[in-house]
């Protein structure tokens, strides 16, 4: 019982950050079935099936808090489904130790970019135009692949390139991540069913998560309309950043002492990116402040 409750906990924390960040409920979850020793494919296949409940929920909760662009899910959700099906097929039978570390390398780069990106002032005027279908289906695709054969990516991949593309709001970003998982979890827990069968649920651990994330989802919807979207963008740059340099340093054995240094630094620059982050957005608030006051003014002088 109190396993299951420490389960419970952990999925009300995982779903926080995913719904707040769009990102690292699988991760986190999977990380922890696979600490207690269960198979890499029963941990993603339960996680999976427990998603299904969460991101049904999250999604809701950020269609009512108005954060979901409706063109970007249809236009990913469709090509991520087809990639965690394969994935959820590759994995029943394979191992993905080796492509593990070049997709983390890839990620790495992607959140230093993120945390570059957002520690220094935003543009006010987004690039002009939809999400394209070209981009989205590809993306689609490779983030449900990485989704279903890692146990958690779907955020962590489709997430910050959404994000670096300029054209929605990180909030809407989050939001139309989020809803469009709902798609994923069901084709991976489909193509896992199919090659593990029912035995391949651990169906205890799934409604420990489940129930932990549902109650997580409304409160992470809400949560990402009231944190601004340059604190917000930065960190998810130090969670993509912390989350695949453990994965790097974990396939390349690193020694204890070097990971705890490397921790150490990945930290420090989260760290330092949140204070310019933040120091960004005072001053971008402070000159929205100016321009108020002096608009009226202006307006008696002509």
């Amino acid at each position: 019982m109190r396993k299951l409750l420490v389960l419970a906990l952990v999925g009300f924390a995982a779903q926080l950050v995913d719904g707040s960040l769009g990102m690292a409920y699988g991760v986190t979850s999977s990380t922890l079935l696979l600490l207690v020793g269960i198979a890499p494919a029963t941990a993603s296949a339960s996680v999976h099936l427990a998603e299904i409940g969460t991101t049904l929920a999250s999604g809701a909760s950020h269609w009512r808090f108005g954060n979901v662009d409706w063109r970007t899910v249809g236009r990913i959700a469709l090509p991520g489904a087809v990639g965690a099906f394969l994935g959820a097929t590759l994995l029943s039978g394979l191992s993905t130790e080796v492509a593990a570390p070049w997709m983390a390398g890839i990620l790495l780069v992607l959140g230093i970019y993120l945390l570059i990106r957002f520690s220094r002032p935003m543009r006010t005027v987004r690039q002009a135009g939809p999400l394209r279908r070209r981009f989205l289906g590809p993306l689609g695709l490779v983030a449900g692949f990485v989704d279903a054969t890692g146990g958690g990516g779907w955020g962590p991949v489709a997430t910050p390139a959404l994000l670096a593309s300029g054209r929605l709001a990180p909030r809407k970003v989050v939001g139309s991540v989020d809803t469009s998982e709902f798609v994923v979890a069901v084709a991976a827990s489909v193509g896992f069913f199919i090659g593990l069968g029912s035995a391949g649920f651990m169906l205890p651990v799934v409604a420990a998560l489940l129930v932990g994330g549902v109650i997580a989802a409304p409160i992470a919807a809400w949560l990402v309309r009231v944190v601004p979207a340059q604190l917000l963008g930065a960190a998810v740059g130090g969670v993509i950043v912390l989350t695949n340099a453990r994965t790097l340093m974990r396939a390349a054995e690193v020694g204890s002492n070097l990971r705890v240094a490397v921790y150490g630094l990945v930290v420090l620059g989260w760290v330092v990116a949140v204070a310019y982050a933040l120091r960004a957005l005072r001053r971008t608030r402070a000159d929205a402040a100016v321009s108020e006051q002096e608009r009226p003014l202006t307006a008696v002088d002509g």
